[in-house]
């Protein structure tokens, strides 16, 4: 009995003595970074686009495992419930602190100055370095959304571009065709005429052509550019801008007196408004179509052209980005390549977000098509994926320089203000020009 205990207590501690030896080990493995190593990751919940969206981890909760199952030993974490609205303020918390994620999500808000003080890395090396990697995949205006002072510092997640809205049951009851997608400013105009007018007689106009149609839509759709590349000079009195701020205040001048809201669309009394695709993608499907535009029936089409340029629209792109401090770069790029350019995670962003794929076989494929087509009725027309495509590659994307929020703010502000007051274009966009480019050089 002595000895079943002597032997007993021997096997006792030659256990413990294994168990420490692999648990001294396991640390030792993991302080040398050969396990559990973490992967930080700075992402919201919700949608960029401003639209419901119940599916915000599904993409990448997806993505984790897939990377997770390929690097054995490496663990993707992320903070979940931060709203977008609160996530700047997040970041810069985590900055302050010296713990900013290693891979992240950059609003466009943000971009410029992350850039500008370097707390995004360059990309543009390890793009490079990687035979794996094609940066002609991407939608060129996606691609370049990132780019900032001639340099990648961050990759294209998911892109939005912006249609136009069409009532169709408005311009069918006023025997007026959807119009196609190289409809032009002139089209658009006499549409509008016909169809703006007191339908129900008591002397106040109540149907419309335009809701939210402004001078910028029509500079983009001009062909026309409001700063030089590097951001140091503005070009608001250049003949093409001129065009565009005068067609503008021409489609606002034919609602009289009346200010037309979101209500007046919303109730099927507008024929035009320029929405993202986002839109599309939310009010055409179940349950959210039933809870608008229920009154009328829709399409998307394109912007309209101007006289000098084409149906073009800006195209606003989410980015991702790698913090230049990032001790685990290799990893980094490892998980930011497969959010960005994996084409089974961007496929789900058709299938569990709003946006758009910024890869271009991914976005013009069938599957893509049909996963738009899943939750429409069988009568609805589903907009074209070559033309999405080509709204998206030939879209306009936000100049990159640190100034430019302020710029362009000021001269919103402005040029609304001459085209509500009916000033003199001419002299007061060439005021405008001067004082944005004081502003540019301070």
């Amino acid at each position: 009995m002595e000895k079943w205990m002597h032997n007993k207590k021997i096997l006792s501690g030659v256990v413990i003595a294994l168990v420490i030896l692999c648990a001294t080990t396991a640390l030792i493995y993991r302080r040398e970074g050969g396990f559990d190593q973490v992967l930080e990751v700075g992402i919201f919940a919700g949608s960029n686009w401003g639209v419901a969206n119940a599916n915000s981890y599904v993409i990448i909760d997806k993505a984790v495992a897939k990377f997770e199952a390929e690097h054995p030993g490496v663990r993707v974490h992320y903070y979940s419930g931060i709203r977008k609205e609160d996530y700047s303020e997040w970041f810069s918390r985590q900055l302050l602190r010296g713990k900013e994620p290693d891979v992240f999500m950059v609003l466009g808000e943000d971009f410029n100055q992350f850039a500008e003080i370097g707390i995004m890395k360059n990309l543009e090396p390890l793009m490079d370095q990687d035979p794996t990697f094609d940066r002609n995949a991407y939608y060129s205006t996606a691609l370049r959304a990132g780019q900032y002072g001639g340099h990648q510092y961050a990759m294209p997640y998911e892109t939005m571009p912006t249609l136009m809205f069409v009532n169709k049951s408005l311009l069918s009851r006023e025997g007026i065709e959807v119009p196609d997608n190289d409809w032009t400013w002139d089209d658009m105009y006499r549409i509008s005429k016909y169809v703006t007018k007191d339908r129900d007689g008591d002397g106040i106009l109540d149907q419309f052509g335009t809701y939210n149609y402004g001078w910028m839509e029509a500079v983009y759709a001009n062909g026309a550019s409001l700063f030089d590349e590097n951001g140091t000079k503005a070009y608001f009195n250049d003949e093409k801008v001129m065009e565009a701020v005068r067609y503008t205040r021409q489609i606002l001048e034919l609602n009289g007196n009346k200010k037309v809201t979101r209500d007046d669309f919303d109730g099927g009394n507008v024929a035009f408004m320029p929405l993202p695709f986002a839109e599309y993608r939310t009010y055409k499907a179940y349950p959210y179509k039933i809870k608008k535009y229920t009154k009328f029936q829709w399409e998307c089409v394109t912007l309209p052209a101007g006289k000098d340029g084409g149906n073009t629209s800006a195209v606003n792109t989410l980015l991702m980005g790698i913090s230049d401090s990032t001790g685990q770069e290799k990893l980094a790029w490892e998980f930011l390549k497969l959010l960005t350019y994996d084409e089974e995670i961007q496929t789900d962003i058709f299938r569990y977000s709003q946006g758009v794929s910024v890869l271009k076989k991914v976005t013009e494929s069938a599957e893509a098509e049909e996963i738009l087509r899943e939750d429409m009725e069988k009568n609805e027309k589903v907009i074209d994926n070559k033309i999405l495509g080509e709204v998206i590659e030939n879209g306009v994307v936000t100049p990159k320089f640190q100034k430019y929020n302020g710029a362009i703010n000021l001269a919103d502000n402005e040029i609304n203000r001459v085209i509500e007051d009916g000033d003199n274009l001419e002299n007061s966009l060439r005021i405008l020009q001067r004082q944005i480019n004081q502003y540019l050089r301070r």
